[in-house]
């Protein structure tokens, strides 16, 4: 649906299962991101992308996971080979907890025995009756989140340790005493979405200013082109009133004009381009953020937010340049003063 165009690649605005988060917070595919890698820049912001060693830790895990809830949503919705994953027969429930269809007689068993876990089974036909922004924000809470010791992955955690910024299961707390302060794991996982919107709001308060310095590079360059335009004119209109034998003074002249332009152009548009890419990751930023509050598991909180915090941390450090320091056009003196010669 329109509403999920924001999890292609921003590169070939493809699905992929692989998608990588830069630090510019731009998400492309495995396919971009090598095409690209020779060149060293984003493909929509013109940012440095990182080396291979750092992108195995920024997988997009937001968008893959609402990709895989999509093709859920999907299937349900077309109605095919929807059968119980218990026993085989017709399904007519689906369990976002144990991601499983259940059909009439498992779920009666699955309400019995997983009620007390708060796990809510959905009837096919009201999801098929709702869209899919509903059916993947219903699911958003229902990601697991692992113990950081690797020998309690089954257990349950709620709990998280901030010195040592792991999630634990109540077995880590009570038997090692070094972990504390503890706090709620939906407390973390709360406390990190509003920091991560206090950046947002940080950001957009200081995106107006970057958006006032790419105006006035618009204009600028508008304003060169014109000066460069019109001057060209007055020189056409000029060396058509002369003889044939000052022709070559007319290549002259549009020479100089070109080169006195044409410094001061390049340097208008390459900060024109680089105000534009902080712009586009300010908006990722902002859009990442937004999807975030809407669609992150605890897991995928847990995982994201410290990337996506230094990432936004860098974009707060960045002050847009003044427009009054761009480098101005020659006044075209020189040329003038041999046009009146003529």
């Amino acid at each position: 649906e329109d509403d999920f165009q924001f999890i292609l690649c921003e590169g070939c605005r493809q699905e992929s299962p692989n998608l990588k988060l830069l630090t510019c917070l731009h998400t492309l595919c495995l396919g971009c991101l090598s095409k690209n890698k020779p060149l060293g820049q984003c493909p929509v912001c013109q940012t440095a992308i990182p080396q291979a060693s750092d992108i195995r830790d920024t997988d997009n895990l937001l968008f893959a996971s609402l990709q895989a809830r999509l093709k859920v949503y999907k299937k349900i919705v077309d109605g095919a080979d929807l059968f119980c994953d218990n026993c085989k027969q017709a399904s007519e429930f689906w369990c976002s907890e144990c991601e499983e269809f259940l059909c009439t007689k498992c779920f009666q068993t699955h309400q019995r025995y997983l009620k007390r876990e708060s796990h809510e089974a959905k009837r096919l036909m009201d999801i098929r009756a709702g869209s899919a922004k509903d059916f993947v924000k219903g699911a958003r809470r229902t990601g697991h989140l692992s113990c950081s010791n690797p020998t309690h992955k089954s257990q349950t955690v709620s709990i998280y340790c901030r010195k040592c910024e792991k999630t634990l299961c109540c077995l880590c707390a009570l038997l090692d005493s070094q972990h504390a302060p503890f706090c709620d794991i939906r407390s973390e996982t709360q406390r990190r979405q509003e920091e991560l919107g206090i950046m947002s709001q940080e950001l957009k308060q200081k995106r107006s200013s970057f958006e006032a310095t790419y105006a006035a590079l618009q204009d600028e360059a508008v304003r060169l082109e014109q000066v460069q335009q019109e001057m060209r004119e007055l020189i056409r209109q000029r060396v058509e009133q002369l003889v044939r034998l000052i022709r070559q003074e007319e290549e002259e002249l549009l020479g100089l004009v070109e080169a006195q332009q044409e410094q001061g152009r390049q340097e208008v548009v390459r900060e024109l381009q680089r105000v534009e890419g902080v712009l586009r990751r300010m908006e990722a930023g902002k859009r990442l953020v937004e999807k975030m509050s809407l669609y992150a598991t605890e897991q995928e909180v847990m995982d994201m937010q410290p990337f996506i915090k230094d990432s936004l941390e860098q974009l707060q450090q960045l002050r847009p340049p003044a427009t009054g320091d761009q480098a101005q056009p020659g006044d075209l003196a020189e040329c003038r003063a041999r046009l009146q010669a003529l």
